[in-house]
């Protein structure tokens, strides 16, 4: 999946013109986005979505663009993510959650991680809450067994969200 923000010139046909080459390298259009209120040097903004098969028709769309005066202004890939949020309450420092999921993304490849603490209660308990993304709803049950290991190990408790 690619998304591309292109200008095209602001005359009838251009749009067309930039969208039709997807079809020329198999491609599949998943998204358009005509921004008529965005007009740069008599170009208008373009953002599309669209499926390749492989990098190699993305470069030969690179070149019909540029053949047809279609200035490109920004490529890139679009990963679909699957999110999980997890809040963890025990005796526990930032250091210790920041290396357990330092490891929870060495056994998974986490795409994106947020982790916030709450402070520190005189009991000496404290919570955090996990907020993770991975590729793939296998990731998120390697993920899910991950972290119920490594937390029972650790003593804390763990409580996992709902997710997909």
């Amino acid at each position: 999946m690619v998304n591309a923000d292109v200008f095209v010139r602001d005359v009838p046909g251009q749009l067309v013109g930039s969208l039709e080459p997807i079809s020329l390298v198999d491609g599949n259009i998943v998204g358009v986005v005509h921004n008529r209120d965005s007009i740069v040097n008599g170009r208008i903004a373009v953002n599309i979505t669209f499926e390749v098969s492989d990098p190699e028709n993305l470069e030969k769309l690179k070149n019909i663009w540029k053949s047809r005066d279609v200035m490109i202004s920004r490529i890139s890939s679009v990963v679909e993510t699957f999110p999980m949020e997890y809040l963890l309450i025990g005796e526990f420092g930032p250091s210790q959650i920041e290396k357990l999921m330092d490891n929870a993304g060495k056994a998974v490849g986490l795409e994106s991680l947020d982790i916030r603490f709450s402070s520190k209660a005189a009991d000496k308990e404290r919570t955090a809450m996990i907020s993770a993304a991975v590729r793939s709803s296998d990731d998120i049950r390697k993920l899910n067994a991950f972290m119920a290991s490594a937390c029972k190990k650790a003593n804390i408790v763990f409580i996992r969200g709902v997710g997909k």
